[in-house]
Parts: structure tokens; C-alpha cells; sequence
């Protein structure tokens, strides 16, 4: 069985810190979290009308137990090559990349807020492979432009619960939640009042508060960076009633300018009142200058924080990107998907991994 667990702003496997003693290049990687996002490993479509953007070109048709099976086929070179976790979703992620505007319906959820059996028994096995694997895994609940399909608060908070309990009961002692993807985004999270960030710390403490044998899950939501939040006024950062009772703290790097700004985003976070000391982890950024000295993931792992490649598929990124369907070649995000390294870039971030010493 593979234990996940925190200690102070370590993150630990088994009892031991992660990565302890390790480094890539210079930067010590002690209780870090190499870890990438996979939101799309139980990714379905339940509206005919969209379901066909999907097809794999090979068979011309969409096949959600094809894409898991592929996702778990890919898991064990992942695990060899240095990856320590990754993000799956239950409603998944814009399986264009990017989207403005989201018609199909991707999530594992009733509209009531229960789970949907096909959705959560492809989890289960992702869960159990990552179990015998070691890897940690961080599961998001609620993606924005699919949370609204849950047609009330009461829906949400039985989504929650039920999500709780299903890994609870399931006895995996690998997985941390993370309640809603980017929840201080202005433009989202209309729906529920819940999901957004002035609330999400409600949510939270809702998760925890589920239990088995005295033992409960570890919690958090993510929340794009400082900078992004002081470029757009309206953008809420994270608040400390969410510092209050998070497990740890989830940050995104996409649309930052510099390789620094999440990192003085997330010193300006500690200095905030409601901060106690938990790890801080980026699951998302689509910056990839990996032969650089100066980049996204090696200004993060400098300052302490675990840091999260997101390879959408996508030919356009911030600060406009735009809808790629996917080729079943590049990125990890657009579907159909190959779970393998595929690209030239996902061959880089991979290689990247395996250069830690």
C-alpha cells in the first residue's frame, strides 16, 4: 500500500520525505512532488453531439475504456522515468486544450451530486494501479464549465461526500483532493457559490470532515497565481480562511510572465496571516523552456515548492490560447490521447526527470 502524508512542508511516500536527498542539477528536491497533470484518465462524453470531436483515428469512434486502459498501460514508464504524482479529474479538463465554451458533458457526477458507476470504476482501477505503482495521487472534483451540471449546493456538497467516501472505503491511502480546478477565477464558478474561492475553504473542511477509522483525506483547491490575481483586480487570491484549513496549498502557473512570479507570488502567500507551514505545490503549468537554467520548473523546485508540468496539446498557449482538438499525439490533455511520450516535448519534460540524481 502506498501512504501519502505531510509533514510540515514535506510531502512523504511510505513514511519517508520524497525525493529526500536527491537533485536536479544543483536544486535539492527534499519532500517535492514531481508530478504532472493527467486530468483526462476517466474523461467520457455523454452528449452525442460532441462525443464524435473525440474519435481515435485509428477505429473512428470514442472509447473511454480504451483511453484509461492506455492511461494505466503508460503509468509504469511514468513511475520509472522520475514522476512521483499526477492530477486526474473527475469532471476532467477541456478536452480541446482550452475552451471558452464547454457543450459536451464530461463529468463523473449526477446532476443530484452522485457518482456515476462507469466514471468511478475507471478511477478505481487508475487508483489501484497507482497503489501497487507508489505513486500519489491528486484528485480534483469540480472543473469550471461542468461544475454547473450539479443543479444545487446540496448537489455539490453530496458530490463531495460521496467522492470522500468512495476513497475512503476504497482504502487508498494515496490520493489528496482537490476540491475545484482555478476557483478564483472571476468568470467561473458561476453556478455555485460554493466552488468559488470566497467559499471553497466551506468545502474543504466539508471534505475533511469525512471519516473511516478515524482517518480522513488530505484537502485543497487550486488557485492561479498572485501576479495573475494583481493584473485582474476581480481575481480573488487565496484567501486565509482557505490557508486556515487547507492540507496544502495548490497553486497554477499558466499565464505568469516570468519564471519567478509564482515563486514572489508564493512568498507574498506565506507572509499572509492565515499561512500556517504546509507544502505548496504547482499541478499545473504550461511553461516547457526546460533546457534553460532559468525556467518554470526549476524556479519553483529552487524556492521549495513541488512543481506540475500541464501539456494541454495545444499549438497556442497564454495569453491567448486557443481550442486544439486532439491528434492523438501531442500533449496530455486534448483528447483522443497518448499517454505515452509522443512528443517532442513530452520526451524533454520525461528526459528532465530522469536527469535527477
Amino acid at each position: 500500500m502506498t501512504i501519502l502524508s505531510i509533514e510540515k512542508t514535506h510531502f512523504l511516500i511510505d513514511g519517508k520525505v520524497v525525493n529526500a536527498g536527491r537533485r536536479l542539477g544543483d536544486i535539492p528536491l527534499d519532500g517535492l512532488l514531481l508530478n504532472s497533470r493527467m486530468i483526462n484518465g476517466i474523461f467520457d462524453d455523454l452528449t452525442p453531439e460532441t462525443r464524435k470531436n473525440w474519435v481515435y483515428p485509428d477505429t473512428g469512434v470514442w472509447d473511454p475504456d480504451r483511453n484509461t486502459d492506455e492511461f494505466i498501460a503508460a503509468m509504469p514508464q511514468w513511475r520509472a522515468d522520475g514522476l512521483d504524482a499526477f492530477t486526474v479529474g473527475v469532471q476532467g479538463g477541456s478536452p480541446f486544450g482550452y475552451s471558452k465554451e464547454q457543450a459536451w458533458d464530461s463529468g463523473g457526477y449526477d446532476p443530484d451530486g452522485s457518482l456515476r458507476p462507469a466514471s468511478f470504476e475507471r478511477l478505481r482501477r487508475i487508483l489501484n494501479a497507482a497503489d501497487d505503482l507508489g505513486f500519489a495521487v491528486i484528485l480534483d472534483l469540480f472543473y469550471q464549465g461542468q461544475e454547473m451540471r450539479l443543479i444545487d449546493d446540496a448537489a455539490v456538497r453530496r458530490a463531495v461526500v460521496a467522492s470522500a467516501d468512495f476513497i475512503l472505503e476504497g482504502g487508498w491511502r494515496n490520493v489528496a483532493i482537490e476540491i475545484a480546478n482555478e476557483c478564483n477565477l472571476p468568470h467561473e464558478y458561476t453556478h455555485s457559490r460554493l466552488m468559488r474561492a470566497e467559499n471553497v475553504h466551506e468545502l474543504i473542511s466539508l471534505a475533511q470532515s469525512v471519516e473511516r477509522e478515524g482517518r480522513r483525506l488530505l484537502v485543497s483547491s487550486s488557485f492561479v497565481d498572485m501576479r495573475h490575481a494583481k493584473d485582474n483586480p476581480e481575481v480573488v487570491f487565496v484567501t486565509n480562511e482557505t490557508l486556515a484549513v487547507a492540507d496544502f496549498v495548490l497553486l497554477h502557473g499558466n499565464g505568469t510572465k516570468t519564471p519567478h512570479v509564482v515563486v514572489e507570488g508564493a512568498e507574498e502567500l506565506k507572509a499572509m496571516p492565515g499561512y500556517r507551514e504546509v507544502p505548496i505545490i504547482i499541478n499545473e503549468d504550461d511553461h516547457f523552456e526546460f533546457d534553460a537554467d532559468d525556467n518554470h520548473m526549476k524556479a519553483a523546485l529552487r524556492a521549495g515548492i513541488s512543481w506540475g508540468y500541464f501539456d494541454p496539446g495545444s499549438e497556442t498557449t497564454w495569453p491567448d490560447p486557443q481550442s486544439t482538438p486532439g491528434d492523438y499525439e501531442n500533449g496530455f490533455q486534448s483528447v483522443p490521447i497518448n499517454w505515452g511520450a509522443s512528443s517532442e516535448l513530452k520526451r524533454r519534460f520525461f528526459g528532465e526527470l530522469r536527469s535527477v540524481r
